[in-house]
């Protein structure tokens, strides 16, 4: 049987294997997968595998297996492929079949050639995406998928990280050799001119004449730079690092969509002869320009330099609930009744909140309150749409805050350690009007380039207005304040498409720090009202980070991931019981209690509960909820009339 090694390191050659034994039997591809899926149940094998998230690229040897976790930024049109074909030996007529699944380059032995007419070929269809490293992903995310164990496994296993020492047999290029190598390709190709053919046992050192690209769709080239500008990644947030990558599917990618997270596992393919093969396509003065209607821009941008963007052919993908290393990939309700890890820890859930409580309490500066509902934020998300209506977001504008001690900065540095992905968009004139909020399709390089508002589910938003000032709003300006007021109400971003809009729904945590009432819609404002001022504001919000121990700041994070995974019921006993209650204060109150509070307060009765670890409501909940309510609305009545005006 075969080894670690060998399914790690050359995955190619299991499949050959299987493949062999298999043809002209077509399961050979679900027996490949089933393969691989056994693998990776094997003693937490998944850790084995290296993650381009983690392992830079040129550090990671071609056609090994590899994992990423990503979203799906961009999905580019399904491409053809030789699944099967067949080669023949001029000499001596021997023909041998092979497969070019998994592959970007058909690869044939010495003195073989590629019969084209073969009725042996397979043509195959597979689905391109272009993914990005996860918008907004937390440093501590990295950090502990790359070095730590999971809290859900076994301390028993060992964990083995993945190799960073990987030494390829060819002279190491730096990372500028190989972009100028990718984006010069007759320099490459000068370098493989000048060695010999190859010998059976290493296939890589065939020149390129003996390699066929597989895609059966021709026009996909990298231009040089010396006539385009340089190569955009297409990073929906600013600043944003990690290897973008064309993930290559293979099967089921119906069930995937944009701004879908996933984590895939697939063989690594950084070929650099596709530079090669794209640039002579592209140079070729005998090519008929009616078959080539893909543009020069389309061209380059769907194939990029593989030492920029590399390709991974999927072997196996899953769609994650969420992207929190302590917490198992895939917890559905089910999961979680019956997983020892939940069980364990819903049992000290208590100590936790309260733990909780108190740091945020001092993060708000000594706020109770707020940080009450600033938990019940955390927690939140959209469970359900009915119509058009999200079901179970929580928007909450933070009012009252300091606006010269960049106490935003700070409050969202905090988040930052708690939260699995995070953005902090300071809201100014400058930035509205300058900023690319929705992303808009690019029909001249046929892709969907990105903005701000595409972010991945559960990313918590938070979006700083104590720095805004006065002035006026172009057209953009307006365009993007109007897209954050329908995120925040509809929790959908309309991409725009030119001639048409469509609407991507999306479930983002948005949390609005303001001086006033926000001018934002919000489901919930609560204002600040602080206990102490600090001194030094930096200062003070540093020493409340370094005086949590890491593993009650882990405790912190399992927390408002996990609740965010429970489900929630109301009993018809309670719902009898609340609708009486809301009657006796419409009596007591008719003007100030409308149908809007009764919503308002069911939801912060859910996410009370919920954070209680309680999928169930209680008598005693609801009233507690009401009795939160009742606290937040008398601050607001007694700030405005200190104001003199409405908050």
């Amino acid at each position: 049987m075969p080894c670690v090694g060998d399914w790690l390191n050359s995955p190619l050659s299991i499949v050959q294997g299987i493949f062999a034994q298999n043809v002209p039997n077509s399961d050979w591809e679900k027996k490949v997968t089933e393969y691989f899926k056994e693998k990776l149940k094997e003693n937490n094998a998944t850790n084995w595998v290296p993650s381009l998230n983690d392992v830079p690229v040129h550090y990671l040897k071609p056609n090994s297996l590899v994992k990423f976790r990503c979203m799906v930024q961009d999905m580019f049109d399904p491409e053809f492929y030789m699944g099967v074909y067949e080669t023949v030996d001029p000499n001596t007529n021997a023909r041998v079949l092979h497969f070019g699944k998994y592959r970007d380059v058909a690869e044939c032995g010495p003195q073989q050639e590629i019969d084209l007419n073969s009725s042996q070929t397979v043509t195959s269809e597979r689905q391109t995406f272009y993914c990005v490293p996860v918008p907004g992903e937390s440093a501590w995310v990295k950090e502990i998928s790359f070095l730590t164990e999971p809290a859900y496994v076994s301390t028993s296993q060992a964990r083995v990280s993945p190799s960073t020492s990987y030494t390829p047999s060819r002279h190491k290029r730096s990372y500028e050799e190989d972009e100028d190598m990718d984006l010069h390709p007759s320099k490459q190709k000068e370098q493989h001119m000048g060695k010999s053919c190859c010998s059976g046992s290493d296939i890589h050192g065939c020149v390129e004449p003996k390699r066929l690209e597989t895609e059966a769709s021709a026009g996909h080239h990298v231009i040089s730079p010396n006539c385009s500008p340089p190569l955009d990644l297409n990073f929906p947030l600013p600043g944003e690092k990690g290897p973008a990558c064309l993930v290559k599917v293979y099967e089921n990618w119906e069930s995937f969509k944009v701004n879908d997270v996933l984590e895939v596992f697939g063989v690594l393919s950084v070929d650099p002869v596709l530079s090669i093969v794209n640039s002579e396509e592209r140079d070729s003065s005998t090519l008929d320009p009616m078959e080539c209607m893909d543009t020069a821009e389309e061209q380059r941008v769907h194939s990029p330099p593989a030492s920029l963007v590399p390709r991974i052919h999927v072997i196996l993908a899953q769609k994650l609930q969420h992207i929190n290393p302590l917490l198992p990939a895939c917890l559905n309700e089910e999961e979680s009744k019956t997983c020892e890890f939940v069980s364990n820890f819903m049992s000290e859930l208590s100590p936790v909140r309260a733990e909780l409580l108190g740091f945020l309490t001092h993060a708000l500066l000594g706020d109770s309150l707020a940080a009450e509902y600033l938990i019940l934020h955390l927690i939140s998300t959209v469970y359900a749409r009915r119509d058009v209506l999200p079901l179970g977001k929580f928007t909450v504008n933070l009012s009252g805050c300091p606006r010269s001690s960049a106490f935003t900065e700070h409050l969202y540095r905090l988040i930052q350690h708690l939260v699995p992905a995070s953005y902090h968009l300071r809201m100014s004139i400058e930035s509205m009007n300058q900023s690319r909020f929705i992303p808009h399709k690019d029909y001249t390089a046929n892709r969907l380039v990105s903005g701000l508002l595409q972010l991945a589910s559960n990313t918590s938003l938070v979006i700083d207005e104590t720095q805004l000032e006065q002035g006026q709003l172009d057209t953009a300006g307006v365009h993007n304040v109007t897209a954050l007021g329908n995120l925040i109400t509809w929790q959908k971003v309309d991409y725009d498409f030119n001639y048409h809009r469509m609407e991507f729904p999306c479930n983002i945590n948005v949390l609005i720090t303001s001086e006033g009432r926000s001018l934002l819609p919000s489901d919930c404002q609560v204002h600040l009202q602080p206990q102490i001022i600090p001194p030094n504001m930096e200062e003070y919000m540093s020493s409340l980070l370094t005086a949590v121990l890491p593993s009650v700041l882990n405790k912190f994070r399992i927390y408002l991931s996990l609740l965010r995974l429970l489900d929630y019921s109301i009993s018809d006993e309670v719902t009898k019981a609340v609708e009486e209650d809301f009657v006796e204060m419409r009596k007591n109150n008719p003007e100030s209690v409308t149908a809007d509070d009764l919503h308002k307060m069911l939801l912060v009765a859910r996410f009370l509960s919920l954070s209680a670890g309680q999928t169930t409501l209680s008598r005693e909940r609801w009233l507690r909820a009401k009795q939160l309510e009742a606290l937040r609305k008398a601050r607001l009545q007694q700030q405005q009339s200190v104001n003199g005006n409405e908050l």
